[in-house]
């Protein structure tokens, strides 16, 4: 009796323990990383022609994050290599995630470091035991997982590290848009695990982008949505120096207003925000001034317009092209471009097949096709060409 009990109890334990590892992980992203609507996604004939001629940019999405093969087609969240390739996209900034606050306290309004919710993912997801307490190692795995599916792709999909590999890569893709691209990029500083050595480890990995902060402040600067909310600090000074010698692009997305004006008191180069709302349509602390984006398109940067809820105030792919057409009046149509943050937690109007809509939103809302090109990814390959080492 005594080794039944035994035995059904290891039985249960080993269930909850397959459940914890190869169920729990696929749930949370299909209820985190929602769509509205499912494919497929409709929009005019004239836009369905003009998107086809797109050479359609994406400044963010955290889909290294999830246990999924980005080589397969996929039946929950945002973006896969398929999906890419159908959504007409050329190039995709894959953004890592390194440490977040629980989802249960995380908010855009005060957070602190003191939880850490990558850590119970890492475990539940099976990464290597090296990432359970490093955050630069989540990062390198992260980053890994990209080149292995490159490597795997059979050509159809490459990581850009270089302007020449993106300039080429550009050249390929005129006469076959059956193939993708990707770029990496991170989402808060406190990747280098104090030290700001890291960067060189992270750039050799791929890295072209970091932002100062995420959902809490750390030793580089203050959060929008952190505890204190300050700015750069002299080793974040030194930090966007550094980054700006390796010709990486600083990201101000989720920076408290002081580190945007440190940031941008310290750089040298074009600055962008991989992905943002304005409050000009959308009034909260997520979202940035009319003065912030002045500033920010004074340096020749990119502004990257969201797709959820909280950076738009709506839930259709008009309110997004609400949000382009007011930034685009207020600091001119060559510094505005998409920043969807799929994949981010985030419940979005479509998935990456689905950008077409925002083709059509913007021909709604009077563009022009040359500016349609601009906005949807011509500007951030500019941006790149111009800044990549």
């Amino acid at each position: 009796m005594k080794k039944k009990i035994l035995l059904t109890l290891l039985v249960i334990v080993l269930l909850l323990a397959a459940a914890f590892f190869f169920v729990v992980p696929a749930q949370i992203e299909k209820r985190l990383n929602a769509t509205l609507n499912a494919p497929p996604y409709m929009a005019s004939e004239r836009a369905v022609e003009l998107h086809k001629k797109l050479l359609v940019t994406d400044l963010h999405a955290d889909s290294l994050l999830w246990a999924r093969n980005l080589l397969d087609r996929g039946t929950r969240g945002h973006v896969d290599i398929p999906r890419l390739i159908e959504g007409n996209v050329a190039l995709q900034a894959f953004t890592v995630v390194t440490k977040t606050p629980y989802v249960w306290k995380m908010n855009i309004e005060r957070n602190d470091d003191k939880t850490d919710n990558i850590k119970i993912l890492a475990v539940a997801e099976r990464w290597p035991t090296s990432t359970w307490n490093s955050l630069t190692e989540r990062a390198l795995y992260q980053a890994k997982k990209l080149q292995d599916a490159a490597a795997q792709s059979g050509g159809k999909f490459t990581v850009i590290k270089t302007a020449a590999e993106l300039s080429g890569y550009l050249d390929r893709r005129i006469n076959d848009h059956q193939i993708t691209a990707g770029m990496l990029g991170i989402e808060g500083a406190h990747a280098l695990d104090g030290m700001l050595d890291n960067i060189d480890v992270l750039f050799d990995a791929g890295f072209r982008m970091m932002a100062p902060t995420h959902f809490f402040d750390n030793d580089i600067g203050g959060s929008a949505h952190g505890v204190e909310k300050g700015g750069l600090t002299e080793k974040g000074k030194e930090m966007v120096r550094r980054m700006e010698a390796r010709h990486m692009i600083v990201d101000v997305a989720h920076a408290s207003a002081q580190t945007i004006d440190d940031v941008l008191a310290t750089a040298t180069r074009p600055v962008v925000v991989s992905h943002t709302g304005v409050r000009g349509t959308c009034d909260n602390q997520r979202n940035l001034s009319d003065d912030q984006l002045k500033r920010i398109a004074q340096t020749g940067g990119v502004i990257g317009i969201g797709f959820w809820e909280t950076a738009v105030c709506g839930k259709d792919a008009s309110a997004i092209a609400k949000a382009i057409r007011y930034t685009a009046n207020l600091v001119g149509v060559d510094h505005v471009g998409l920043g969807s943050d799929f994949d981010g937690a985030v419940t979005t109007p479509f998935d990456t097949t689905g950008l077409v809509q925002i083709t059509d939103a913007l021909i709604a809302e009077g563009f022009t096709d040359e500016e349609i090109g601009k906005i949807m990814g011509r500007n951030t390959l500019r941006l790149l060409l111009q800044n990549l080492p």
